[in-house]
């Protein structure tokens, strides 16, 4: 999609739920090895009572929805701000949506808001992303 065919309002998703394996795989990626992650007995102790996804795999999947629906390809991603605001439970579902909100054109500027969702419609993550599209 050209910059020229964007407009306020246009939104898009992905979806996808969170497995055991996609979060070790995470770990073993980033080297983020926390134990609140990969280790139940662990995370029985913890706020969250079990093991929690990375939140920065979920963050990914606003990049997913950047990079391949909205504004789709040929965007550069230059910025996000980033709340995560509930935790990521191994078998959650969880949606990310993007939503233009803002376009700059002298500059190819694209503001979207990012959030996500679990099955539940619980937000676990709000914020918002600066594209550059051509």
């Amino acid at each position: 999609m050209r910059f020229e065919d964007l407009k306020v309002g246009m939104k898009a998703e992905v979806s996808k739920t969170i497995t055991e394996t996609d979060v070790i795989l995470y770990a073993g990626i980033t080297l983020d090895v926390n134990p609140a992650h990969l280790n139940e007995e662990h995370a029985k102790n913890t706020m969250f009572k079990h093991r929690i996804a990375h939140g920065m795999l979920t963050a990914g999947l606003v990049s997913a929805v950047l990079g391949t629906k909205l504004p789709g390809e040929g965007s550069i991603y230059m910025g996000q701000d980033l709340t995560f605001t509930a935790p990521v439970y191994f078998g959650d579902t969880i949606t990310a949506t993007a939503e233009i909100i803002e376009l700059i054109p002298e500059k190819n500027r694209v503001i979207l808001s990012t959030i996500c969702t679990n099955q539940d419609g619980k937000v676990v993550l709000k914020g918002q992303a600066k594209i550059m599209k051509k």
